[in-house]
């Protein structure tokens, strides 16, 4: 198989258009599809804006390759649905959100049955990440995985790929990822809590900035909070309610079948809990860092919340059987 120069993404969000943008930028022809429509920033970079998502088949050759950037749960059971009437045999669909990696195996299986290859493809790197280079953890067939590899490769930050394994890897892969990460993001917004209650008043961003430059403890995740203490002139306007889709829910489900402690994560994601019930310093620098390496919402959201509703299919599937 020649190598693929050309794809389609359904669903433009922060995701999909950045990651759009990245392969324009590189020489890649992308068709686009989203049911709000289609930016005049993207059609002006190059993307053909598909009206429809039947315009799929006749705007790609064949074998055609499709991303899906889109809210896990439900909406991608219908996406999938309307594209099996679309796509022929051969064809890929590489499933990028925040799935359940349950629900990927189950759609790996029914996809395969029409002939249609399927691909969980954690994506990681927030907004920046698919616009200058993301992270991806591709769990599905080898065969089918090797077809996208260099396209794969080529979205990604250098080193920052991995074929995970069989179906459903990928995407509990990325599920891991979300867990560790709700871990960091506690972890650091305690240590600003600390630091936001010394008599004296600190400098809480040039801290961060120290913190950046030569400390064990540096990482992206300081970058993005001291970037955004700067930007915001500290937290005071920042709510503490921290807004989250409920992904990381379905990992301590699967911690608990798996019988692996998982003390941190578990309690990390309570504590989201409690920062929706009173004004915190911690749940403020959380706030602020999702806001940063993601444009997640200051506050609530009814669309975020919706999507931790409707996402709440996934259930514990076990390895070797299922």
């Amino acid at each position: 198989m020649a190598e693929v120069r050309e794809f389609a993404i359904v669903g433009l969000g922060r995701m999909g258009s950045n990651l759009s943008l990245q392969a324009l930028s590189n020489g890649y022809r992308v068709a686009g599809y989203d049911r709000r429509g289609v930016s005049e920033d993207l059609r002006g970079a190059g993307l053909t804006a598909l009206p429809k998502l039947e315009g799929l088949r006749g705007a790609l050759s064949s074998p055609r390759v499709v991303f899906l950037y889109i809210p896990a749960g439900p909406a991608v059971d219908e996406v999938l649905e309307t594209l099996e009437g679309i796509l022929e045999p051969g064809d890929i669909v590489l499933d990028g959100g925040n799935s359940y990696w349950g629900d990927s195996i189950r759609r790996h299986e029914r996809l395969a049955s029409l002939g249609l290859r399927f691909i969980d493809l954690g994506t990681s790197g927030g907004v920046e990440g698919a616009r200058e280079g993301a992270c991806f953890m591709v769990g599905g067939d080898r065969d089918a995985v090797e077809k996208v590899a260099p396209m794969l490769l080529d979205l990604a930050e250098p080193g920052g790929y991995v074929f995970a394994g069989r179906p459903g890897s990928g995407h509990f892969v990325k599920l891991v990822h979300n867990g560790i990460l709700y871990g960091m993001l506690e972890s650091i917004g305690e240590g600003v809590a600390l630091l936001s209650k010394f008599p004296e008043g600190l400098d809480i961003a040039g801290i961060l900035s120290c913190w950046e430059n030569g400390s064990v403890i540096r990482s992206f995740l300081i970058e993005v909070l001291r970037k955004q203490y700067r930007d915001m002139g500290g937290d005071e306007d920042v709510p503490s309610y921290v807004e989250d889709t409920g992904e990381v829910n379905w990992l301590i489900g699967d911690a608990l079948h798996m019988e692996v402690p998982v003390p941190v994560i578990a309690e990390s994601v309570m504590q989201l809990f409690v920062a929706r019930d009173r004004e915190e310093h911690w749940a403020r620098a959380i706030a602020m860092m999702r806001h940063g390496f993601g444009g997640h919402p200051l506050g609530p959201d009814e669309h975020v919340a919706g999507e931790r509703e409707h996402g709440k299919v996934g259930s514990y599937v076990e390895v070797g059987g299922h």
